[in-house]
């Protein structure tokens, strides 16, 4: 006896035939009015979410830069198109795509019905990026301005004692700039343990290369590093001289920086899976003594020339 398949389990065996990293996406068919579903791969999923946090870095928000990314793919399409594939609010999509259009990252298609084309992505980015600038050049104008008006601003009594404080920074930009700062302030010494992701960003950020620029100002520096070829090799190539590397099994340190006795940035892992990059700064002065015991501790222990640092 043949036992045929109900629709139902017909429906089950081809759902469960469905890869793990692939997405169902929502695409609405004009022809016959209805919305298809189709297979979209997690490796594309993922390169749109690169692409959309860089658009969000250059100052759309996250729909404008969905809608952007969207248009930029699929060619000339009407409002009620995209509300309906990207799940948005017909009077919400229209005030988008106003501002997309004053931003000169789409154009109308004067037709009927109204449809909208975005311009390529290369030309996007330069549109973005030259607009950031342009921000930027005003504020350098105006800070003079800005910085005469605030010194004109009656003088208030204030409590000049140093203060021991906290300062938690968010963002692999911020701590960036925060790292920069107070390295570039260094009098007399500068004591960094670095984790191998961290090398790799600061080698990139250019961080690396001004740390070597405070080793030429008679700026004590010295560096300890988790033994890897990877760091090992970014290390290499700065050629910062006193460096030392510690066989570590697991990521049981944090990155962090000390900077003349008086202020240590230490990095902070976000457990949300994005591996998101924070930092605590403080001047705290317990605080500084510990991390620096610690310091010390490391660096006087015997490192051997593991195969890893060879």
């Amino acid at each position: 006896m043949i036992k045929t398949e109900s629709v139902s389990e017909q429906v089950s065996r081809v759902e469960l035939s469905v890869e793990r990293p692939e997405r169902i996406a929502s695409l609405y068919d004009e022809t016959v009015g209805l919305h298809r579903f189709v297979k979209t791969h997690g490796g594309s999923a993922r390169s749109t979410e690169v692409i959309e946090r860089a658009l969000r870095a250059l100052g759309l928000s996250k729909n404008e830069a969905k809608v952007y990314i969207y248009l930029a793919r699929s060619g000339e399409r009407k409002a009620s198109e995209i509300s309906g594939v990207l799940s948005l609010h017909r009077t919400e999509t229209y005030r988008i795509l106003r501002d997309l259009e004053k931003r000169g990252l789409i154009s109308s298609v004067f037709e009927k019905p109204l449809k909208f084309i975005a311009i390529p992505f290369e030309k996007a980015l330069d549109v973005l990026i030259e607009a950031k600038k342009l921000k930027l050049n005003l504020l350098e104008r105006k800070k003079e301005r800005l910085i005469h008006v605030w010194l004109s601003l009656p003088k208030i009594e204030v409590d000049t004692e140093r203060k021991e404080v906290f300062q938690i920074l968010e963002g692999e930009e911020q701590v960036s700039l925060k790292a920069d700062e107070i390295v570039s302030r260094a009098q007399r010494e500068i004591l960094m343990f670095m984790m191998e992701d961290d090398i790799v960003k600061f080698y990139h950020s250019g961080f690396l290369d001004r740390l070597k620029i405070s080793s030429k100002k008679d700026v004590d520096i010295k560096f300890m590093a988790k033994c890897s070829q990877k760091a090992r090799f970014f290390l290499d190539k700065i050629r910062l001289g006193n460096i030392k590397y510690l066989y570590l099994n697991e990521e049981v340190l944090p990155t962090f920086i000390i900077v003349d006795d008086e202020q240590t940035l230490l990095f902070i892992r976000r457990n949300d899976g994005k591996r998101r990059i924070a930092a605590l700064w403080t001047n705290y002065e317990v605080f500084l003594r510990v991390l620096k015991v610690l310091f010390n501790e490391l660096w006087q222990k015997e490192v051997r020339q593991l195969a890893c640092c060879t």
